[in-house]
């Protein structure tokens, strides 16, 4: 699969949560949103109850893997950058840690969800926050100009990581941070899913292998890369009606593949620095 046919597959289906007006838990037109109740998987990965409903509806589309705002010790004045900020959620609950003199920056190549997240920014006055469109692999930032970079579940859907995690390097200050929650691999998945455009989309697909993953940050320049936690992630269950709605994308995928992938993608929260001196 070329990159232009990955990113058209990822652009595509996360247009499609703000096209259908849908949210983590339902039509955000019925009023269902995620508002923190017990259906909420935000509640299932990190986030609190005052979290989701701490930000404007339909800023959480429910489509993280882990809550990086939590992790990443925000202080009141710095900049944050947000890779892949979706509809804004993790970037408005950044917003309210920085505070009036810190600055958010959520970058998406998706322009639905930048449509939405700006929409709701100034609808709900979000003076500190803002949303640029484009790719994380050629981030529309300056140089060491950040002071922390967050990213949730949205590195593993990049067709170049290595060029992503060179990218935050960039950008990042010297002694600044990198948190991120994502899925990556303890194995390798079926060959009949990796080669599945709607298993690459849904961030299973194009997930790295741990030991890789943790080694393309240490490429990139990182230092001090430590893995915070780790923990088993839902990614749908094998019965037959997935099963069949599988099959119809390929009749070659099988319930033993789906299980197979079920066990080896697990959630991991990492932090790294970028060291205070840089050596080019």
């Amino acid at each position: 699969m070329n990159m232009d046919t990955l990113k058209a597959a990822v652009r595509e289906r996360y247009a499609g949560f703000v096209k259908q007006n849908t949210s983590c838990c339902g039509p955000i037109s019925k009023g269902c949103g995620c508002s923190g109740t017990l259906e909420d998987p935000s509640l299932k990965i990190g986030y609190e109850i005052q979290d989701v409903k701490a930000v404007p509806e339909g800023a959480n589309l429910g489509l993280g893997c882990g809550n990086p705002v939590a992790l990443a010790s925000l202080k009141p004045g710095e900049v944050v950058l947000d890779l892949g900020s979706g509809a804004g959620f993790d970037a408005f609950l950044a917003s309210k840690r920085v505070g009036a003199k810190g600055r958010v920056i959520g970058v998406d190549m998706t322009p639905e969800m930048i449509a939405r997240a700006r929409n709701l920014a100034e609808r709900y006055g979000y003076a500190n926050v803002e949303f640029r469109q484009g790719d994380i692999e050629q981030l529309p930032v300056e140089d060491a100009t950040v002071d922390a970079i967050i990213s949730n579940c949205v590195l593993n859907l990049t067709a170049d990581k290595a060029q992503a995690f060179r990218e935050a390097f960039r950008v990042v200050k010297p002694g600044g941070r990198l948190m991120v929650s994502d899925l990556v691999l303890l194995k390798p998945l079926p060959a009949v899913l990796r080669q599945d455009l709607d298993a690459y989309a849904a961030c299973i697909a194009g997930a790295l292998q741990k030991d890789d993953y943790l080694a393309a940050i240490h490429a990139a320049g990182f230092s001090q890369v430590e893995v915070l936690g780790e923990s088993s992630f839902d990614i749908g269950d094998t019965m037959e009606s997935e099963v069949e709605a599988a099959q119809l994308r390929n009749p070659a995928i099988t319930k033993a593949d789906l299980k197979a992938a079920a066990e080896a993608v697990v959630s991991v929260q990492i932090h790294a620095l970028k060291p205070l001196h840089v050596v080019f």
